[in-house]
C-alpha cells in the first residue's frame, strides 16, 4: 500500500471500530505517526497495534490513542494533563483539540525526542516536565482533563484532586500480567464536587506505572 494512503486506511479502520468523532479522527490523520516510531518499525507506523519504543515502553495502538481521546470529551478551552509521555503520539494527538497539554515523562531521554518531534510539528500548546507523572502538577492544577498512559492499580488521589469539579479522568488501571488475557481496564473518573463517579470501559494491556525516577534522569 502507498504510504500515503496509510492514514486514511487507518481512518476507516478506526470508523470500524466504533470511533466516530470526527474532530478526533481528524487529529489521528493529521498526526504522522511515522515520527513516533523507533526507525526499525517504520513499515508498521499506521497499523492498528502499539509498538516498541526506547526505554522499556511502547507506543499505544492508534485505536487505544483515538478512544482514551473520545472519552476524554475535549474541548478548545480544556487543560490537559497527561502522566506517560512516552513517544508523544498521544499528546500530539491532543493538541489540536485543546488549549493546553501538559504532559509528564519519567525517563529524560523519552521526553528529549518528543520534545524535538513537537518543535518539529510546531505544537506550540505542549509543555512538557521530566518528573514522577503519579505526583502530579501541583502548580498548573486544576485540569480540566487527566489521562495516564501506564496502568495503576489505584489512580492516585492526589491526581483525582487536581481535577476541576466536572474533570475527567481516563486511566488503565489493574495488575500488569502478561499471562492473563484480561487484567487491566480502562477505567473513567469524573469528579462532582466533594465527590466521584467511576465508569469501567474496554479491557486494556498496558505497561506498568513506576514511581520515581530511573537513574538516567
Amino acid at each position: 500500500m502507498s504510504e500515503d494512503h496509510r492514514p486514511i486506511a487507518l481512518i476507516m479502520a478506526l470508523r470500524k471500530q466504533g470511533i466516530l468523532d470526527r474532530r478526533v479522527l481528524s487529529a489521528i490523520e493529521r498526526t504522522p505517526r511515522e515520527m513516533f516510531v523507533e526507525q526499525p518499525f517504520q513499515a508498521s507506523a499506521y497499523e492498528n497495534h502499539a509498538l516498541p519504543i526506547a526505554c522499556g515502553q511502547t507506543i499505544s495502538q492508534p485505536y487505544i490513542v483515538a478512544y482514551v481521546t473520545e472519552q476524554l470529551e475535549l474541548d478548545a478551552k480544556h487543560r490537559v494533563l497527561e502522566i506517560g509521555t512516552g513517544s508523544g503520539y498521544q499528546a500530539a494527538v491532543l493538541a489540536p483539540l485543546c488549549r493546553m497539554v501538559y504532559t509528564i515523562e519519567r525517563h529524560r531521554p523519552l521526553l528529549k525526542d518528543a520534545e524535538a518531534r513537537f518543535a518539529a510539528l510546531k505544537l506550540h500548546n505542549i509543555v512538557t516536565r521530566c518528573g514522577d507523572g503519579l505526583a502530579g502538577w501541583a502548580e498548573q492544577e486544576p485540569f480540566d482533563r487527566i489521562l495516564l498512559t501506564a496502568a495503576v492499580v489505584e489512580v492516585p488521589q492526589i491526581l483525582i484532586n487536581q481535577l476541576k469539579p466536572g474533570g475527567i479522568l481516563v486511566a488503565p488501571v489493574g495488575g500488569f500480567a502478561p499471562t492473563e488475557s484480561i487484567s487491566q481496564h480502562l477505567v473513567k473518573i469524573i469528579r462532582t464536587d466533594g465527590a466521584t463517579t467511576s465508569e469501567t470501559l474496554i479491557p486494556v494491556a498496558f505497561v506498568p506505572m513506576v514511581p520515581g525516577l530511573p537513574r538516567e534522569a
